[in-house]
């Protein structure tokens, strides 16, 4: 994989030739400032100041001396030490929060490739559902995942001079209530060919959308055919649809070819195979109980998880395997 492969699946690289299938989206270029407090290391935990009085956790914000964890003990060498002062990017919050009002008062984050999906359980909705700048602060800064983003994004490409990208963006893409996750689906190109679809939501079984196979597969191929194929910077890629209740099909992401991308449903191996016609394009989808894929569930780039013999990753792979034909001959015998 080439540095100017991931460079393609950068959000500012293709929302704007693809935006009249993609989910509305306003995108601002983040200032170094506060990319450096996203990567801020070790040091407190101090979410921005706020000046628009839209704090998440305004104690957090504006008194952090008043926590345990800042208070300088008696006999301490400097008694005049003082915790940091919180940051603040007052006209980068401005910017947000007007286009958080034109996208309709909620909207999901996310930087050049990844979204704060390991931090929705600090929203008080459990989501990546985003109000104001210190909803978004509050995820980004917290998350583990976007370190991907920051610090190792080109790790997997062969001609890597780069350790990150050259700017950092923000895209705020407006927040729709009704989405349901296993109507979203990964679609895999292989030499501008579409090879493989996958349910991206393999931690649990559908029996509805099993139902509508051979028509989601239609509905995707078609969509592919007329408004990706031949369009899009690269040779060898992935992108992740939405089928809406009325049968529209909506474009959410690019990913790269193999490295920190999910294969789901699919091994790469097989998907490299091509030579698949794109008729005849296959469309997996979680077909049971029995074959529920929990260890997919996952924040942490696919690139970082070690898959080697003896690993965790592996055995626990191994165990799954083990449980699901074991699952599957008592339910033969049960028959």
């Amino acid at each position: 994989m080439k540095q100017e492969e991931v460079n393609c699946c950068q959000i500012h690289e293709w929302y704007p030739k693809f935006k009249s299938v993609s989910i509305k989206t306003i995108i601002h270029e983040l200032p170094e400032s506060f990319i450096q407090y996203l990567d801020g290391g070790s040091g407190p935990f101090l979410l921005p100041m706020s000046v628009s009085n839209e704090d998440a956790l305004p104690n957090r914000i504006h008194k952090p001396e008043d926590e345990e964890d800042y208070q300088v003990s008696e006999g301490s060498e400097d008694e005049s030490e003082q915790p940091p002062p919180p940051p603040s990017f007052p006209e980068l919050e401005l910017k947000i929060k007007d286009s958080i009002e034109s996208l309709g008062g909620a909207v999901f984050p996310k930087l050049n490739w990844s979204s704060p999906k390991d931090t929705a359980w600090i929203s008080p909705t459990g989501t990546l559902k985003c109000t104001s700048f210190s909803d978004i602060a509050l995820l980004l800064k917290s998350s583990d995942s976007l370190v991907h983003d920051l610090c190792h994004a080109y790790d997997s490409c062969t001609d890597k001079t780069l350790s990150r990208p050259p700017h950092f963006y923000l895209a705020l893409r407006k927040w729709y209530p009704s989405i349901r996750p296993e109507m979203e689906f990964r679609c895999f190109v292989h030499a501008q060919q579409l090879v493989g679809i996958s349910q991206r939501e393999v931690t649990a079984y559908y029996p509805s959308v099993l139902e509508r196979k051979d028509e989601l597969k239609d509905l995707i191929h078609d969509f592919f055919f007329n408004n990706i194929e031949g369009r899009f910077d690269s040779e060898d890629y992935t992108f992740d649809v939405y089928v809406t209740k009325d049968r529209r099909v909506k474009l959410i992401d690019f990913n790269p070819w193999g490295a920190f991308t999910l294969p789901l449903l699919f091994a790469w191996e097989e998907l490299e195979q091509g030579g698949r016609l794109e008729e005849d394009v296959e469309i997996r989808i979680v077909e049971s109980q029995h074959t529920v894929r929990p260890g997919l569930k996952t924040a942490v780039p696919y690139d970082y998880i070690d898959m080697n013999p003896g690993s965790g990753w592996d055995q626990f792979l191994r165990n799954a395997d083990e449980e699901l034909q074991h699952q599957m001959r008592s339910s033969e015998a049960g028959a």
